[in-house]
């Protein structure tokens, strides 16, 4: 029994050292990971709510077909949503309202001076007339085109009022001073003469106009015109919007 006592006396120190270093440099190991700090979480961005998604294949506004491009004057309003394909110009101090559609790819078509083409018009030439007549869309100048017209391959001489949801087919001619009531429809190749009100489908002759409806055609035009240019300068170049933007940085105590 003391044999077997002094024998484990011997053994035991050397089965201590031998199991307890590893444990002692396995937990060293731990300590110095646990020194040393986590790296930081990566940040999750949320997309905002009011953010705009753009999609560069939709639609834009000009629309060059081949070697056509359409032209918009200087002092011309179009809207941001308008669609202006190939052979379009867009004279001095005309308007072209939300949503229309101007498609010169077959002919050309105009929009004269200081006339107007309101919202969701669609204004389209054919290659050629059926009655020989020419087959562009040609709108002179002080013309009130209403909202939702359609116009294909027609003219419409100085100072004339188009109703709301009219329709002008292929060759149809409106002569000056004339006003064509909201709902009509003008067949191919028919003429409205100078002077008179004309309505219905087909749209026919209701009363010659009187000296003081035709001085009020180009006022209308004029005003439309007065009204876009609150929209024009809502837009690049010069626009007001840097009023918000400054009034935006003052609040947030940015330095302007």
């Amino acid at each position: 029994m003391a044999a077997l006592a002094r024998l484990s006396r011997r053994l035991l120190p050397r089965t201590l050292t031998t199991t307890t270093l590893p444990v002692r440099a396995f937990s060293a190991e731990a300590v110095q990971l646990a020194e040393k700090p986590s790296p930081p979480p990566a940040p999750i961005i949320k997309e905002s709510p009011d953010r705009v998604k753009w999609d560069y294949r939709g639609q834009r506004k000009i629309i060059p077909l081949g070697q056509w491009a359409p032209k918009i004057a200087v002092d011309a309003y179009v809207a941001p949503n308008v669609v202006l394909a190939g052979q379009v110009v867009v004279w001095d101090s005309a308007s072209v309202w939300n949503g229309a559609v101007l498609r010169g790819d077959l002919n050309k078509i105009s929009v004269g001076f200081c006339s107007n083409v309101q919202e969701r018009c669609v204004i389209h030439a054919a290659w050629s007339s059926p009655t020989g007549l020419p087959a562009e869309t040609l709108i002179e100048r002080y013309v009130t085109i209403g909202a939702y017209s359609l116009l294909r391959s027609c003219t419409i001489e100085p100072e004339c009022i188009i109703g709301q949801h009219s329709i002008l087919m292929e060759g149809s001619l409106v002569e000056k001073h004339s006003i064509l009531e909201a709902g009509s429809v003008v067949p191919p190749g028919r003429r409205i003469p100078t002077g008179e009100l004309w309505a219905g489908n087909p749209a026919k002759f209701v009363r010659t106009l009187t000296h003081e409806e035709t001085l009020e055609i180009p006022k209308l035009a004029v005003a439309i015109n007065d009204l876009s240019g609150s929209y024009f300068s809502e837009y690049l170049p010069y626009s007001t919007v840097y009023l918000e933007v400054e009034k935006m940085k003052s609040a947030l105590g940015i330095s302007i």
